[in-house]
């Protein structure tokens, strides 16, 4: 049984937090359908919402790094979806400088200038990109005072930028290598140049419509040589093509006004190319090459001769992907090979060693031109930075940069996300902790890979199912794992066309809601076992198109690409429908959709009329009904950004668009319907998320503190929204809950008060680590909208906080100045008011009331002459389950907290007095009839000094001051409140006894003060009336 408490009235103004968050959106406010009325949405109804980074801290794949050569602690990285970050302590810390001001995050390149630091250029779109986990860029963004604010500076249609090249002498002039996209033929790629800071550009050099520029350098002895690498390639869902007829590399003396094509001793055929200039010796020029005669090329003499050195695949192994290289800057005989290792060679590039990093997968490298010890390098782990030229690393640890492909939660308390993390491994991360946040030890690697799907019954979450490569059953008690492979097959370099099963590179599972003993999994066909993976049979054909003319290799002409992410014709994606058991849904990569309702005896396709080939990234069947269904639908591998929502409401007869309010190119990977308010739908985009309140008929952008990435997926759960990034990790939107009353609350037209969510006690520790994501605040959170019309500045604005017995035990004036029109947020802490009376010295304790206990109370929101009341429920922690126990410690804490009060009370009591004693021998020190009544009163003074010595301690006036003196009887009492006032604790006897010695202690201590307040004091008075002398006052009100 939970216990409703009863307490006496008390006033508390610190335990009440107010928090705010700012949609940073200025478009203007969309209109949305409310029954027949038409209600704006404007963005105050949003603007207490908080999203948070849980993490976890593993960084994400960086592709772009730069440093300067006089500031040894500051480098920067840009990653792959997560925006731009920089250290100013050699990568002890990171912190994003690019959020609020890019409207992109895959970041391509970053260059420095040398002449001064203050000026960075960024090009955004990652420059190896993949068939999956990469995006577009948005162009150019400069900075002028060294990342503080950003400007665009144009080029939005280059889509992706490989590297930029400053003059060393003059930061006005700037080069681009711009790769373009390649998802399309197009005239935005090869060579840009400005020569007024990137104010204006103008491309000087073009090859043809799918050869973009993927690499540049230039001679620093000489600025007005620069190499530039050419690409040809082209990708579609099904293969990446690298090299053609355009990829070659090109040489300007002049600034770019004209190009030389430097062929002598390359091979005639070219795959994609890395160039690096020796700034130690401007004839020394390196290239890592791409062709059946490819590998590392070396001219002596400016471009004119090449000669091939070293033809290892190590070095040029799956070369769309890498083929970077860098030259010492000191070394004309250092140079180095970036590709699954980080490669060097001291001798020209004749033979290579490995330098061992903290990840794998290698795209860039910066060396400090005036010490080659000094680097930082990027990989698919992160951004390292050495000091010994790679014989030590800075952690990867510390960046919460992690590009996940989905999300699941499970129902436990307190709840984990679940996602498969690229180039990493699969993480299952607690929401929120019991200690100061989230941290490493709060996630662990659950099966799978890093492109795996997750399933398990989310009410025991003990046995975890994942995908990517193979199927795993992960069992998080015993930390054992088991595979359980519909057909275990090393299908790594196999075409499509002979693979038995083609799994998609993100091959979708699911445990099924309706039987917690059969596992779905899909390749080209539907798979089930009726038995967590013993047996698996097939229970669909083949329901995707089945070109087997695009079954073949994922890699042409030179380089196979072969590890899954280009294998077409797979089911990208299976769910089951809440409602019905049997009923199935499919959606694949190449744009069917089928449907069976009887456990895949038979199938439907419901593929929308005219779709065309398309990846069927989601499907969400209505928590509401089962016959409307909502696609989430990508095209922007066949280079079509547009984004596609597709909802049927006919369980899949007929299909209509519902994208109106998303951005022309914010393409959408995901749409879920909450739960609770039917209608009420969260998208997931390109750029970040959308809501909409009617069904998809108009969306309206909610990103609020979430910064601009891209959104994989989304989960709800309870009353949270949990988002997979690509690029900033796991992010939730925590307790949403206020947007299912919008309709009540009159859409933010009106103040109100909304339901709180329920609370509940937790016993906290002290277990903080180093690096961890935030925890939401502690307590209720208490979500009130205020009037538009609302005069804030004069406005009586306060919460209450009230037991049953509709006794105040908290309250909070609102400040004002943090009062908005709209939706606010207050947090409370699930504690009775702060002690208002306290000792006059330092107290090591603190003076924070005691905690609740579970059960019912009221909150109560008054604006001027308005009320709005609404029930708040506090649970017990639920590791504890008898309940009891809080009526104990409720009672042990009382009678503590109560002595302790009146102790300080009486102390206050006894310093006034010790107050006007010392002032009465101030004024009369010098009548020498009034000596002996003086020397009575320094008698009493210093008896109240020792008795006040008894009950604190005054000498200390800091923390650190506990070791140096010995703390007294309030210090006692307060420590042991601190120890027992914990959610669910127990009281042991070891308590209880210590609570009676104290309070024997502090009788006696208290007999001694009140003989001095109840007999010396009138005695006192009593001598000082006789001599008509001002009398010594008991101030009783003190003690109240």
């Amino acid at each position: 049984m939970l216990r409703i408490y009863r307490v006496i009235v008390v006033v508390c103004y610190s335990s009440l937090t107010l928090c705010f968050t700012y949609a940073n959106t200025t478009e203007k406010p969309k209109k949305v359908e409310v029954g027949n009325k038409t209600v704006p949405i404007e963005n105050e109804v949003f603007q207490a919402l908080v999203w948070r980074n849980i993490g976890p801290y593993r960084g994400g794949r960086v592709t772009a790094v730069a440093g300067h050569k006089d500031q040894l602690f500051t480098y920067y990285m840009g990653t792959t979806g997560g925006g731009v970050w920089k250290t100013n302590d050699a990568g002890n810390t990171w912190r994003n400088i690019s959020d609020g001001f890019f409207t992109s995050s895959s970041v391509g390149a970053i260059s420095v200038s040398v002449s001064d630091p203050n000026v960075i250029y960024v090009g955004m779109g990652e420059s190896p990109v993949r068939g999956v986990k990469s995006s577009h860029g948005d162009g150019i963004y400069k900075s002028v005072d060294a990342g503080r604010t950003w400007k665009h500076l144009g080029l939005q249609l280059t889509r992706h930028i490989a590297k930029i090249c400053i003059h060393p002498r003059n930061p006005n002039i700037v080069y681009v290598a711009a790769q373009g996209t390649p998802f399309g033929k197009t005239n935005e790629r090869g060579v840009y140049k400005s020569i007024d800071g990137g104010e204006t550009w103008k491309i000087v050099l073009f090859i043809n419509q799918t050869t973009g520029a993927n690499d540049i350098c230039i001679d620093d002895n000489n600025p007005d040589v620069l190499y530039v690498a050419m690409w040809d390639h082209y990708r579609y869902p099904w293969q990446i093509r690298s090299g053609g007829v355009g990829s070659s590399i090109h040489k300007t003396a002049d600034g770019g006004k004209t190009w030389s094509k430097l062929v002598n001793g390359f091979p005639s055929d070219i795959g994609k190319i890395g160039i690096a200039v020796s700034p130690a010796n401007s004839d020394r020029v390196f290239a890592i090459v791409e062709s059946e005669k490819g590998g590392l090329y070396r001219s002596d003499n400016g471009g004119k001769n090449w000669l091939l050195l070293n033809q290892e695949r190590i070095i040029r192994t799956r070369s769309w992907y890498y083929m970077h290289i860098f030259a010492d800057p000191q070394d004309d005989e250092t140079v180095y090979v970036l590709n699954a290792p980080l490669m060097k060679s001291t001798d020209g590039g004749r033979t290579f060693t490995r330098i061992r990093t903290p990840h794998i997968d290698n795209h860039d490298l910066w060396i400090n031109p005036l010490n080659n010890k000094v680097m930082i390098e990027g990989n698919d782990g992160g951004a390292n930075i050495s000091f010994n030229g790679g014989a030590t690393w800075s952690t990867q640890m510390n960046q919460a940069t992690g590009q996940f492909y989905r999300v699941n939660t499970d129902n436990q308390f307190l709840y984990r996300v679940y996602g498969g993390l690229q180039d990493h491994s699969t993480v299952a991360i607690l929401s929120k902790t019991r200690h100061d946040g989230i941290g490493r030890k709060d996630w662990f690697s659950c099966g799978g890979a890093e492109n795996s799907s997750i399933a398990f019954d989310p009410n025991d979450p003990n046995l975890i199912y994942a995908t990517g490569g193979r199927q795993t059953e992960y069992d998080v008690k015993n930390e054992t794992i088991r595979n359980i492979g519909v057909y275990p097959n090393f299908d790594l370099a196999i075409n499509g066309e002979h693979l038995k099963y083609r799994f998609d590179w993100n091959t979708p599972i699911l445990l099924s809601r309706h039987n917690n003993q059969v596992l779905y999994t899909a390749a080209q066909m539907v798979l089930k076992s009726p038995n967590r993976g013993k047996d698996w049979i097939e229970i669909s054909t083949d329901l995707t198109l089945n070109q087997k003319d695009k079954q073949g290799f994922g890699g042409v002409p030179f380089t196979n690409e072969g590890a899954g992410g280009e294998l077409y014709n797979t089911i990208s994606y299976l769910t089951e429908c809440p409602h019905n058991k049997g009923t199935l849904w499919v959606g694949t990569n190449d744009g069917l959709v089928h449907v069976t309702h009887d456990d895949g005896a038979t199938w439907s396709n419901a593929t929308p009329a005219g779709l065309g080939e398309a990846i069927i990234n989601s499907i969400e069947v209505s928590p509401h009904d089962p016959n409307t269904v909502y696609l989430s639908i990508l095209k922007h591998k066949f280079n079509d950004l547009k984004p596609y929502i597709y909802k049927s409401v006919d369980g899949g007869k007929s299909w209509e668009n519902a994208t109106n309010g998303i951005k022309s190119e914010d393409y959408v990977r995901v749409v879920r319907e909450d739960p609770i308010r039917k209608g009420l739908l969260f998208a997931g985009t390109f750029s970040g998320v959308y809501i909409s309140f009617n069904g998809g008929d108009q969306w309206k952008f909610l990103d609020l503190n979430l910064p601009v990435v891209p959104i994989t997926d989304l989960k709800i759960q309870n009353n949270d929204l949990v988002a997979a990034t690509e690029g900033r990790a796991f992010w939730i939107l925590d307790d949403y809950s206020p947007l299912r009353e919008l309709v009540k609350s009159g859409y933010g037209t009106k103040s109100y008060l909304y339901k709180p969510s329920e609370a509940y006690l937790l016993s906290l520790k002290d277990e903080g680590e180093e690096i961890t994501a935030p925890n939401p605040p502690y307590g209720a959170l208490i979500y009130f909208n205020l009037n538009p019309g609302l005069n804030i500045d004069t406005c009586n604005a306060q919460i209450l906080v009230l037991n049953s017995n509709n006794q105040i035990i908290n309250r909070i004036t609102l400040d004002k100045s943090k009062l908005r029109k709209g939706l606010n947020r207050s947090v409370w802490n699930l504690r009775m008011e702060e002690r208002k009376v306290k000792s006059g010295y330092f107290y090591y304790p603190g003076y924070q009331g005691i905690a609740v206990t579970p059960g019912v109370y009221s909150v109560k929101l008054i604006i001027n002459n308005d009320e709005f009341v609404q029930s708040l429920m506090v649970n017990p922690d639920p590791q504890f389950t008898p309940t009891d126990c809080y009526s104990k410690q409720r009672e042990v804490l009382e009678k503590a907290f109560s002595s302790l009060n009146e102790m300080h009370s009486l102390l206050n009591v006894a310093q006034d007095i010790r107050v006007q004693l010392t002032d009465f021998i101030k004024r009369n020190e010098n009548n020498l009839t009034l000596a002996e009544l003086i020397n009575s009163i320094k008698t009493i003074s210093s008896r109240i000094d020792s008795i006040e010595c008894k009950i604190t301690q005054p000498k200390q006036t800091t923390i650190q001051d506990v070791i140096n003196y010995r703390s007294q009887i309030d210090t006692q009492f307060g420590y042991l409140i601190e120890q027992i006032d914990e959610a669910g604790m127990n009281i042991v006897y070891g308590a209880e006894r210590k609570l009676q010695e104290l309070e024997g202690d502090w009788n006696c201590i208290k007999k001694s003060l009140m003989e001095i307040i109840d007999k010396d004091i009138p005695r006192l008075n009593s001598s000082i009336n006789e001599l008509e002398v001002p009398f010594i006052v008991v101030k009783q009100d003190l003690t109240n």
